[in-house]
């Protein structure tokens, strides 16, 4: 079937049948764009919101609450038929468990100390690692060289450097990398986000002593406790929800280059609720960071 954009490529009218499958189609694909954008937005405005709860729940508060909504909403939809686990499909699930959390802490504290912008920065390492290193080509080493160049631009030696919260991000990014790989294998032997949403459960039942630790050291205000739900909503459930609209209407690769503007969206968030402001260093590595993922994606796509 002849599609309207190759029709005009060539300078034919489109049949009359094709024209609404095309129009269509646009359509869906503006949505999947509109969706990419909200979620991204969405992600970094929780991560930001969330942070505003830090001074009273502190990170480890807050990111408690959030496994709490993660696990609401991811259970009810998916409705994981837990009994019915093996130990073949169990392991991978517990670990993921205690990635998913390990992953959210470090990101979190690391907000806490270096700010959003770079936190996120350093945390996209991960699946940018994962991605240059399924295909080795010549333009894929230059991406990772790229990438680097920008780390030892984020990570330069400095008085003001805060390498515990530099290091705390690096975490992070290995914990996203490591919950790709773990997503792989959970998707082979469970059905549909069953994985996703027991692992959710776990992580919020590992972290419920936390939380009332929290909460019997210094009972928090509604306010903070409004930020923290906010924060899983707005990190967790929209995004969720967000990438499964996405992922019905635009490609994988086109997913996967638009993930590359997370960590401009995080800057730009972490000024506008934050008030963090960046110096032209830090704009120029998060740029060598987003630019080395946009590269490699294009490639592989094409």
């Amino acid at each position: 079937m002849r599609t309207a954009s190759a029709s005009r490529r060539y300078g034919v009218s489109p049949d009359a049948p094709d024209a609404p499958d095309a129009l269509s189609s646009g359509r869906r694909r503006l949505a999947g764009v509109a969706a990419m954008l909200g979620s991204g937005l969405s992600n970094q405005t929780g991560a930001a919101v969330g942070a505003l709860a830090f001074p009273v729940l502190g990170p480890v508060g807050v990111v408690a609450v959030r496994q709490y909504v993660a696990a609401a909403v991811l259970l009810p939809l998916a409705r994981p038929r837990l009994r019915e686990f093996t130990w073949r499909q169990w392991w991978p699930v517990l670990l993921l468990a205690v990635v998913f959390g390990t992953m959210n802490l470090s990101l979190y504290s690391a907000v806490d100390r270096i700010g959003l912008g770079l936190a996120v920065t350093l945390e996209f390492l991960g699946p940018l690692t994962i991605a240059l290193a399924a295909v080795r080509r010549r333009l894929d080493a230059c991406c990772a060289v790229l990438a680097a160049a920008g780390v030892v631009v984020l990570m330069r030696p400095r008085p003001s450097a805060d390498y515990l919260g530099m290091g705390l991000g690096l975490l992070a990014a290995a914990c996203w990398a490591s919950y790709i790989l773990l997503n792989r294998t959970i998707g082979t032997r469970l059905p549909g986000a069953q994985g996703a949403a027991a692992a959710a459960g776990v992580s919020a039942v590992l972290f419920l002593p936390v939380g009332l630790l929290v909460v019997a050291h210094r009972p928090p205000g509604a306010a903070a406790v409004g930020c923290a739900v906010a924060a899983g909503v707005l990190s967790s459930a929209v995004p969720y929800l967000a990438d499964l609209l996405t992922l019905r209407h635009v490609p994988a690769q086109t997913f996967g280059l638009f993930m590359s503007v997370n960590p401009v969206l995080a800057a730009l968030v972490g000024w506008l609720v934050l008030g963090e402001a960046l110096g032209g260093w830090e704009y120029a590595g998060i740029g060598a960071v987003v630019t080395a993922n946009a590269v490699s994606m294009v490639w592989r796509r094409g």
